[in-house]
């Protein structure tokens, strides 16, 4: 992607099922664990590079035991510098004790950090606010009674956190902070308590306290407690949690927005964001990998045993189709699948675009996460050709050198743009960053033939299109090809997310700004308070009002003015720009139907609120998270 937008966090946990001695003696280190928590999230760091943090939890111990540890970090290398840390543990205690304590699971439990058979994992990509340590996961509600201790991690955004506050506040709590990470946690945790107090006041007469405290362990209802807990979030989310007996789980939205899949054996339990780091960490084959279903939450009991049980009724299924574009690693063999099926979906409108003139173009693709859909293009265009090849032959009696032409042809392929990642802008003064910035992408020259190539650049989605304008079309330009065209292998994205990736703010849209210069172009400003006036009059209205910015134009109408918002004075060539159409984005990521940023579709109320808000602040000059 040229524009950069910041992504939901990632998550990873891993329940260890046997004794900690099982993996000691199996696997000849008492580091197994930790390890492959290490690979999980080392696989995930392109879902958050803001900070990082490791919680593990201690099944079992004995009172005066330290049992829960955490690390977080925001400094660079965040999930390097973690596990550093937690290796110094090992390092120091073989240096005081000896090899053999090392390999002993009772004296590690006793002795060293991070030993124990829970581990959680957090990458964190913030959305709003500072970076500080304070912000990073996994966060730690403490008790001195073990079953009411919660570590929690997540990849989430509320879209009411206004509600769920003033519901936490009629329980009677008195939350430190207003934001969805606090209100969930402590919402959780307050039913985690009530939980506790179920089970104790059940025993209170048969049993000692101290008697009770164990059967509390073994009786939780986790799922009972998700269930009254989420019952009234609004938003997309994935949230893991481990509990200080050692239950834990990961509870997913019930449109499955966010996502979350999992592995479990005999040994283990694993579960992450996204397939590929489990099936590196663990050597498994994709398909024995599982998806938690939308409203589901996966429950590891304190025993190992584990399940899947239905949280709140799922909807209908609007994963966010953003993880299949851009976000997720294209080792997903699905998600590869998928990329590239983008691609060739483009070849139509392509090839119009360029009066079918192959031979005058020269293809290529913005680094790096587009690379994938530029091959599909490219087998797409190979595709074109072999049919036109048939035609040719079935026409009766070609000419010879037309048909050893298109034999021969390939389709032209370069590299034409690569990124310096060396280079950073330190220098205030916007004249002079702009200038900057415009060296960040580098060329390849003398391939491109001056006023006769046209060259087709695809980008996997557009956002602001501010790279586009500063810096990307003034490097292609330096080739002197007749026409740039740029292709984003997303449609256009109108509308703001609220269920995790960081776009909020409606100027910030490429689409939304072309759509607003053709209303005043038009004298159509008046549409502008109309919809104004309906989000103002309306505020929890289950209806997307903005809708209407567009609606008075056609899809090539506002491509064609974000092609000329983006071409400054001094590009000399022709800028065209081409979108996915949403249908082809669909056909495309058949399972991941998620595309409210691309139609204002949102599948919650929420997310019509957010919408509409984020219009007010804009007509309002307010630049601020509109949720």
């Amino acid at each position: 992607m040229s524009d950069q937008i910041k992504h939901e966090c990632g998550i990873a946990l891993i329940r260890l099922r046997k004794p900690l001695q099982y993996y000691i003696d199996k696997y000849n280190s008492p580091t197994y664990g930790v390890n492959r928590l290490y690979v999980l999230m080392q696989k995930q760091i392109n879902r958050g590079q803001d900070g990082a943090g490791v919680a593990n939890i201690k099944i079992n111990t004995n009172p005066g035991t330290r049992y829960i540890s955490r690390y977080r970090s925001v400094e660079a290398e965040a999930v390097t510098k973690i596990f550093q840390k937690i290796s110094r543990k090992y390092k120091k205690a073989r240096k005081h004790g000896s090899e053999e304590n090392l390999m002993d699971a009772s004296w590690l439990r006793e002795n060293v950090a991070f030993s124990g058979e829970v581990w959680l994992g957090h990458l964190r990509y913030g959305t709003h606010g500072e970076n500080s340590i304070e912000t990073c996961h996994p966060f730690l509600k403490q008790n001195n009674w073990r079953s009411r201790n919660l570590v929690m991690a997540g990849n989430f955004n509320m879209t009411n956190v206004e509600e769920l506050f003033d519901i936490l506040v009629h329980l009677g709590q008195h939350p430190k902070e207003k934001t969805d990470t606090v209100t969930v946690m402590e919402k959780i945790g307050h039913f985690l308590d009530e939980e506790n107090q179920r089970i104790f006041d059940k025993y209170k007469d048969t049993y000692s306290n101290k008697e009770i405290t164990e059967v509390i362990e073994q009786e939780l209802d986790v799922a009972r407690i998700l269930r009254r807990s989420c019952r009234d979030f609004d938003g997309g989310y994935a949230m893991a949690g481990l509990i200080g007996n050692g239950a834990s789980f990961v509870v997913r939205d019930p449109i499955g927005i966010r996502p979350a899949y999992y592995y479990a054996d005999d040994e283990i339990v694993v579960i992450a964001s996204e397939k590929p780091p489990i099936k590196t960490a663990f050597n498994i084959d994709y398909k024995e990998i599982k998806e938690i279903k939308p409203g589901n939450a996966l429950i590891v009991n304190k025993d190992g045993s584990f399940g899947e049980y239905e949280i709140i009724p799922p909807r209908e299924k609007k994963s966010c189709s953003f993880e299949r574009i851009y976000f997720s690693r294209g080792t997903d063999p699905d998600i590869y699948r998928e990329r590239k099926n983008l691609g060739r979906a483009l070849v139509p409108q392509i090839l119009k675009a360029i009066d079918f003139d192959l031979k005058n173009t020269v293809f290529s693709y913005i680094p790096n996460t587009a690379e994938t859909a530029f091959y599909g293009m490219i087998e797409g265009l190979e595709d074109y050709l072999s049919a036109r090849r048939r035609e040719v032959m079935l026409e009766g009696k070609p000419h010879l050198g037309d048909v050893e032409d298109l034999l021969n042809f390939r389709p032209r392929v370069e590299k034409l743009v690569s990124k310096d990642v060396k280079l950073r802008t330190f220098i205030t003064n916007d004249t002079d960053r702009d200038v900057m910035v415009s060296n960040v992408y580098d060329t390849t020259y003398e391939v491109i033939r001056p006023g006769v190539d046209t060259i087709v650049v695809i980008d996997d989605s557009i956002v602001r299109g501010t790279t586009l304008e500063k810096s990307i079309l003034t490097t292609l330009d330096k080739l002197k090809p007749k026409r740039i065209i740029i292709v984003s292998s997303a449609p256009q994205i109108r509308f703001p997310d609220c269920y995790g990736i960081d776009m909020s703010r409606m100027k910030d849209f490429i689409a939304f700004r072309a759509a607003v210069a053709l209303i005043r172009d038009k004298g159509m400003s008046y549409l502008l308070d109309q919809v104004y006036e309906k989000c103002v009059s309306h505020p929890n209205a289950n209806e997307n009002f903005v809708k209407g910015i567009y609606s008075n134009f056609t899809d090539q109408e506002i491509s064609d003015k974000i092609a000329e918002i983006i071409t400054s004075d001094d590009i000399e060539a022709n800028v065209h720009v081409i979108y996915q159409t949403v249908g082809n984005l669909n056909q495309s990521c058949p399972e991941h139907l998620g595309d409210w940023y691309f139609t204002g579709d949102f599948p919650t109320r929420g997310g019509m609120r957010v919408v509409n808000k984020a219009f007010v602040n804009y007509m309002e000059g307010k630049v601020v998270r509109a949720y």
